[in-house]
């Protein structure tokens, strides 16, 4: 007898077999998800020297010497330097950029950015106490085209050293 006098609701049981089987069923019907881009993270103290090219999100928190090109997003911090052009989909800047940026998508510049160079985009933000010594050009999204992809040997197979283990091989190793 359950409380106030009423009937006990007895739960009718579930076999483990058909939880399962719906679990399956939901995961099928989930949308699958895009294919991750990689992050490239220049860190403070660092300098690179040379161009920068591919897809992903490219962080500058220490200094580039030459071009970057990518498709993606280019974030340079605070204490970030980029002494080149820049060239991506979005580009968000806290630090120092001596070079044009081209823009496909959105250009920040951030309170604590400083740009000496042109810029193209067709969407662009300037925080207050952002300095932009150059040209602004504004565009249409449509009329801006895309970077070539590199030529050489396809971003999926790269290898990084004979250690470097991908994905499920390095936990069950670590393990």
């Amino acid at each position: 007898m359950g409380l106030f006098g009423g009937q006990t609701r007895v739960e009718p049981r579930v076999e483990p077999s058909t939880i399962v089987d719906k679990e399956e069923e939901q995961r099928e019907e989930l949308p699958s998800l895009p294919k991750p881009r990689p992050n490239t993270v220049i860190t403070k103290g660092v300098t690179v020297s040379g161009a920068i090219r591919g897809e992903g999100v490219v962080q500058v928190e220490g200094n580039v010497e030459g071009e970057i090109a990518v498709s993606g997003s280019v974030i340079v911090t605070s204490t970030g330097t980029i002494q080149g052009p820049v060239s991506a989909d979005v580009v968000r800047i806290s630090g120092h950029v001596v070079g044009d940026i081209m823009a496909r998508s959105h250009l920040r510049l951030e309170k604590t950015g400083n740009v000496e160079g042109d810029v193209t985009t067709p969407s662009m933000v300037l925080e207050d106490g952002s300095r932009l010594n150059g040209r602004s050009t504004m565009i249409r999204e449509e009329a801006v085209p895309a970077p070539a992809q590199p030529e050489g040997p396809a971003l999926d197979n790269l290898q990084f050293g004979p250690n470097y283990k991908v994905g499920e091989e390095a936990e069950e190793e670590e393990s």
